[in-house]
């Protein structure tokens, strides 16, 4: 396989032409399979996919919702990716979905792995996963330099681990390498020069370098200036 690179006229095309195609990935796996999942990442680049994909017609209550990743933050905290969820996503149709909280309330996240991990273990491989991006070119909680970043990446990781990163503010919790890449569909949602420059930067590195990195051969790029 190797990376497809979809690039759109605008955010608001990239949207709908994106939340359409997720849905339609759901749609089709639900047509064979008793359930589906959907990982999707936090920060405010997938909001206007979430506003649509919450409208989108297929069977919500046999779709399980997780996050990527999320900072180790209750979920009113401004900085919490769940909250940025259930406002823009887990509404409107998408409402029935369930959803997976990766914030379990424990003192520190490394106190959550282990239950986390059975959580989601019932649906994996995940159906789709949406990724995102930053200018460092971490993906998840997946920081270059972070502190477990060579274990998170190694193929056999656990599901879910604990991450601290100087880059990342608070502690986080993160989905690891072979989860994310084992996902049936893998698409990375990326806008603007920066992220484009960081991506042609990511290709020439190693996921140590630029974690994305691991991600990219089977994943489709959707990019809007």
């Amino acid at each position: 396989m190797s990376m497809e690179f979809k690039e759109y006229p605008d955010r608001e095309m990239l949207a709908l032409s994106l939340a359409d195609r997720l849905a339609s990935q759901l749609s089709q796996h639900l047509r064979a399979h008793e359930a589906a999942s959907l990982c999707v990442p936090g920060g405010t680049s997938p909001m206007q996919v979430f506003d649509t994909l919450s409208g989108s017609d297929l069977d919500w209550g046999r779709v399980t919702v997780f996050l990527g990743d999320e900072r180790w933050v209750d979920g009113e905290h401004k900085r919490s990716n769940s909250r940025l969820l259930r406002r823009h996503l887990l509404q409107d149709k998408a409402a029935a979905a369930r959803y997976i909280d990766l914030y379990t309330g424990d003192p520190q996240p490394d106190d959550a792995t282990g239950a986390l991990a059975e959580a989601i273990a019932p649906h994996l491989p995940i159906t789709v996963a949406l990724l995102g991006m930053g200018n460092d070119m971490h993906t998840a909680s997946l920081f270059p330099g972070a502190d477990h970043l060579e274990a998170a990446l190694a193929s056999d990781a656990p599901p879910v681990m604990a991450i601290r990163a100087e880059g990342a503010e608070e502690p986080r919790i993160t989905l690891t390498r072979p989860v994310l890449a084992d996902a049936i569909n893998i698409h990375l949602l990326i806008m603007g020069p920066e992220k484009r420059e960081a991506l042609e930067r990511a290709q020439k590195l190693s996921p140590q370098e630029a974690p994305i990195r691991a991600f990219l051969d089977n994943a489709i790029v959707h990019w809007a200036e």
